[in-house]
């Protein structure tokens, strides 16, 4: 993993990161997870690759790159989306994090919120914050209470039965002593 590098995305990226979501989405479809992202390969859906796209052009997005596996990993840094309860204080708000699932890295995604947590302390602000889909087996809220985020507040995208459940964690950063806690 020490081979790992974490680099600022450039649109020609938005290829490798789209193939990241389609093996994710794959994944959820063998587990019956489906109602996060749905069954369809992101790289075959307009509004994906849209999103992908403006993603790998931001400011402040972000992947990891690994010299025999590439692209393995993605993170964007922004504001809260807009189903997302709004901040309080200044804050450092993890917009999207994707891991590849390739054994020969990982701890990816666990490298990359150390990343955005280190922005946030170079950047003196105290707070981080992540939303994720709080549905199916629970396992994405748990990931990131394995990586020190708390339980902060629930909210639901969409109406009707197409609604999902989400969970919204935050993590203090001590910028005073550089520390993360």
């Amino acid at each position: 993993m020490d081979e790992l590098k974490v680099r600022r995305a450039v649109p020609a990226d938005a290829a490798a990161v789209l193939a990241l979501f389609d093996a994710a989405i794959a994944w959820f479809v063998r587990i019956g997870n489906t109602r996060q992202w749905g069954t369809e390969p992101a790289s075959g859906q307009e509004r994906w690759i849209t999103r992908v796209e403006q993603w790998c052009a931001s400011s402040d997005a972000w992947v990891a790159e690994h010299p025999t596996v590439g692209v393995c990993g993605a993170l964007v840094l922004g504001e809260a989306l807009e189903y997302v309860p709004a901040a309080t204080e200044p804050e450092v708000y993890v917009r999207v994090l994707i891991g590849s699932r390739d054994p020969r890295v990982k701890g990816t995604g666990r490298r990359l919120l150390a990343f955005a947590e280190e922005r946030a302390q170079t950047a003196g602000v105290g707070r981080m914050r992540v939303d994720c889909y709080a549905g199916g087996s629970g396992d994405l809220v748990r990931f990131y209470e394995a990586a020190g985020y708390e339980r902060d507040v629930t909210f639901m995208v969409g109406d009707g039965a197409d609604a999902w459940p989400g969970q919204v964690l935050s993590r203090r950063v001590d910028v005073a002593n550089g520390l993360v806690r």
